[in-house]
């Protein structure tokens, strides 16, 4: 329960501060429309959903309905009905994402950054598809063909996000990379789906080297063998992802609206930042030194 306060602690002053900011604008937001007024707050929404996500239940309503109203009504006494508590979920979306960049991390000048696939459906099912049409899009990973979206992710060496991009399926890992690294320094690895001489030469101008391995058809070079090794440790950020996938559920076909649809990717993620431990490196015996190797 010290962890449900600690959550509850920090959504409720980030969403405290959403709110006064958006009090101050009431006359950019469209009229409130009627109906009974909500039992739940905006923090205790938020830290719903950052708890499903955190749990081991696989489906939403069953969480709620056998566990949250079971077993947690007296720390959210003003408890909804599953219908309604799906209503009220969509006015949460921007505090949701203001908890996410919260939890972003801090620059460690060691960076890796790779991309992963959010099926909406099966592939088979892609042309009945109706939710996001539009918006998603049929591509193709090593895994075989899928239809929805791409997560492309930034992680420093302590296996904290530091920024995170949502694409169409079959754009390009490179489409969003001067996005994504907005604001790092220092050395970012990737893989070979990274490649391009152009983007390395735009990344360097900002402080940000671009480090990758070689393609098979491409003439060895010399590279430090601290690079080389960090490049093997790249699979940190596919231990992220995993725990994103699997554990934060971040990935499901069940949405009904776009906008569940991202509140479910954002809640993941929080949940994920509010891990008390991640996959980290342990680097501080290691320093960058200038001997070369062939790769």
């Amino acid at each position: 329960m010290n962890n449900l306060l600690e959550t509850f602690c920090y959504v409720d002053d980030v969403c405290h501060t959403v709110n006064l900011i958006l009090a101050h604008q009431e006359h950019l937001l469209p009229a409130k429309t009627r109906g009974p007024r909500a039992g739940l707050c905006h923090s205790e929404i938020v830290c719903i959903l950052i708890l499903f996500h955190q749990s081991n239940a696989r489906h939403f309503k069953g969480f709620y309905t056998n566990y949250v109203k079971r077993h947690l009504r007296q720390e959210f006494p003003g408890l909804v009905s599953y219908s309604r508590f799906i209503t009220l979920q969509k006015d949460v979306l921007l505090h949701m994402w203001c908890v996410v960049q919260g939890l972003l991390g801090e620059q460690t000048g060691i960076t890796f950054i790779d991309s992963t696939s959010l099926d909406v459906c099966h592939i088979k099912r892609e042309k009945q598809h109706k939710v996001f049409e539009g918006f998603a899009k049929k591509s193709k990973t090593t895994t075989g063909w899928f239809f929805g979206f791409k997560l492309h992710l930034c992680v420093n060496d302590k296996g904290e996000l530091l920024s995170f991009w949502l694409t169409a399926a079959n754009d390009s890992d490179l489409s969003c990379v001067e996005k994504l690294t907005q604001g790092l320094v220092g050395k970012i690895y990737g893989d070979k789906g990274y490649i391009s001489q152009e983007l390395t030469s735009k990344l360097a101008e900002r402080g940000l080297n671009l480090i990758t391995k070689l393609r098979k058809n491409m003439k060895p070079k010399m590279m430090k063998s601290y690079d080389a090794l960090m490049l093997r440790k790249r699979a940190l950020i596919e231990s992220v992802i995993d725990q994103l996938k699997n554990i934060s559920q971040i990935e499901h076909s069940r949405h009904r609206s776009t906008t569940n649809f991202m509140l479910n990717l954002l809640s993941g993620l929080a949940a994920y930042g509010l891990q008390p431990k991640k996959p980290s490196l342990d680097l501080h015996h290691l320093s960058d030194s200038d001997d070369l190797i062939v790769l």
